[in-house]
């Protein structure tokens, strides 16, 4: 069963034992990690690092940044987690999920480029948004990507 809603619990380490609808923080890890939000059970880690993922916390509520797509899966889901709220996308066809690996790998190496060289400012990456919600996440996003 698709899960709409979950509760974000700040931890130490990551439970082996992850409870659904429960999206686990690590901050000293740098970690979140939940089960799929598609209700197959499986596991899903999201490094919080600026060449991955994004965790905004508002005081209130968490979201991640980008989206979470569970490829490699038989359920293949694509969501994002908004102030606490599943935002389910749309699938993505083989083709997509080829250029989107694609596209990760050339930013996290830009990314780090950028970091090697103090002098050179980080290249801007667009990063579409994906409507109308999350657009402060993406300039959100963008600003850490560049620290």
């Amino acid at each position: 069963m698709k899960l709409h809603v979950v509760r974000h619990e700040f931890v130490d380490f990551i439970p082996d034992e992850l409870e659904e609808a429960v999206l686990y923080v690590s901050i000293r890890y740098r970690t979140a990690s939940h089960l799929c939000a598609c209700g197959c059970g499986r596991k899903v880690v999201t490094p919080i690092k600026p060449s991955r993922w994004a965790l905004l916390f508002d005081g209130a509520t968490v979201s991640l940044w980008p989206s979470i797509g569970r490829w490699q899966l038989p359920c293949r889901s694509h969501y994002w987690i908004e102030n606490d709220k599943i935002r389910w996308a749309p699938g993505w066809t083989d083709e997509q999920i080829v250029a989107g690996r694609e596209q990760d790998a050339l930013d996290i190496r830009r990314y780090y480029a950028s970091r090697s060289v103090a002098s050179k400012p980080a290249e801007s990456v667009d990063v579409p948004s994906p409507g109308n919600g999350p657009g402060r996440l993406v300039r959100a996003w963008r600003k850490l990507r560049r620290h």
